[in-house]
């Protein structure tokens, strides 16, 4: 769904951005936040599996379900 011409122009009016440039902001927080998440579980699970808390399979399982949701993300919210 799109805007009108008038409903744009308000928009920009009130907010002093345009709706694109605040669907552009929140994307890229979308996609920091899930890389700072990624980094994070993915540093987790390392450290797991060097002192022997995890197996190799179960950081695979993390490093696949980060990879999952990065995917299902970028699907979603860039097509």
């Amino acid at each position: 769904m799109s805007l009108s011409a008038e409903q744009s122009t308000a928009f920009l009016a009130h907010g002093g951005f345009t709706p694109e440039a605040s669907s552009s902001l929140l994307v890229s927080a979308v996609f920091a936040v899930l890389l700072i998440w990624g980094v994070w579980a993915l540093r987790t699970a390392y450290v797991g599996w060097a002192e022997h808390k995890l197996t190799q399979r179960q950081l695979l399982g993390v490093a696949v379900r980060f990879a999952a949701m990065y995917v299902a993300l970028t699907y979603f919210l860039l097509s």
